[in-house]
Parts: C-alpha cells; sequence; structure tokens
C-alpha cells in the first residue's frame, strides 16, 4: 500500500533489534511503522522508541505503529506519532504526519 501510494519503503525483516530501526534514521528514514501480531511482541516497540530517543533523533523520525492487538491508546502510551489499523489507513496516516 506505502509503495502504491508512492513512498519509498525500506524493510527491516521481523524479529529487528531497534538498534537498527536507529541506523535506518540515521540513514535518512523520515518515517518508522512498526507492527506487532502478538500482544507479546508489543513491548518491543517501547523499546524501540526509546532507542531511537536515547540515540538523540526522536525529533528527526516520525513514528507509525500498527498490527491486530495494537491499539491508539497502546500508540500514545509508547510515545509513536501515530497508529493505523490497516494498511489503507496507514498511508493517510503516514501522509498527515509527514503533512503530504
Amino acid at each position: 500500500m506505502m509503495e502504491g501510494a508512492g513512498y519509498r519503503i525500506i524493510d527491516l525483516g521481523v524479529d529487528v533489534a531497534p538498534e537498527k530501526f536507529v541506523r535506518a534514521i540515521q540513514d535518512g528514514a523520515d518515517i518508522i511503522g512498526l507492527s506487532a501480531l502478538l500482544t507479546t511482541t508489543m513491548p518491543s516497540m517501547k523499546k524501540t522508541i526509546e532507542a531511537i530517543e536515547a540515540a538523540g533523533l526522536r525529533d528527526k523520525v516520525k513514528v507509525m505503529i500498527g498490527g491486530a492487538p495494537v491499539t491508539v491508546e497502546y500508540a500514545n502510551q509508547i510515545g509513536a506519532d501515530g497508529y493505523s489499523p490497516d494498511a489503507a489507513s496507514a498511508v493517510e496516516l503516514a501522509d498527515t504526519l509527514l503533512k503530504k
């Protein structure tokens, strides 16, 4: 969906360490998308945002999250910039976050 909307996507894979997201931001990423399919993987979203903050890069990137167990309340709780319940609305969210 994001590629179809004109975004250049770099898929970092699954079970990605927070440091890999930090490197992607250092390489120029302006938005990060995190997805959790199980509640047990949701804490890694928070750890990733904390790692971005610790690297001093939080003001250089927008973080959006989604996935089956994720809610807007959780996005707010961990300091994400936005939440999307599905791929189609993720494009709208990215457009809004990047003011396109």
